[in-house]
């Protein structure tokens, strides 16, 4: 069952970047920002936690996923050391993707040539 769980969030939040980008004249980027923003702001009020106990992995692999561990980390740190905490804790749990992210486009750079 965790297996449909994680499937069936992963792929709505799917369905909905793609009706956003065929129903308006938002680009992917846009699309991106909102999701991100809207996994943060639904953190806040901790109910992407409920989202991850219900659909495991599923709802930890869409882009909603970073706003939401954008949010997480910064209120456990802020807790720890306040407001500069907020800073530290932000990427304390995104940095293994942000860094993997810069070091991956890297190299694709180094193989790939960009279009005119």
């Amino acid at each position: 069952m965790n297996y449909l769980n994680a499937f069936l969030f992963a792929g709505f939040v799917c369905l909905l970047g793609q009706i956003i980008l065929d129903n308006t004249k938002l680009t992917a980027g846009h699309v991106t920002t909102i999701f991100v923003v809207l996994g943060a702001f639904l953190d806040i009020f901790s109910i992407y936690d409920k989202f991850v106990l219900w659909a495991g992995g599923g709802a930890l692999v869409p882009i909603t996923s970073f706003g939401h561990l954008l949010i997480h980390g910064a209120i456990e740190k802020a807790q720890d050391f306040g407001l500069i905490g907020l800073a530290m804790g932000m990427f304390d749990l995104t940095s293994s993707g942000i860094i993997s992210a810069i070091v991956i486009s890297f190299f694709l750079s180094l193989i790939f040539e960009p279009k005119d």
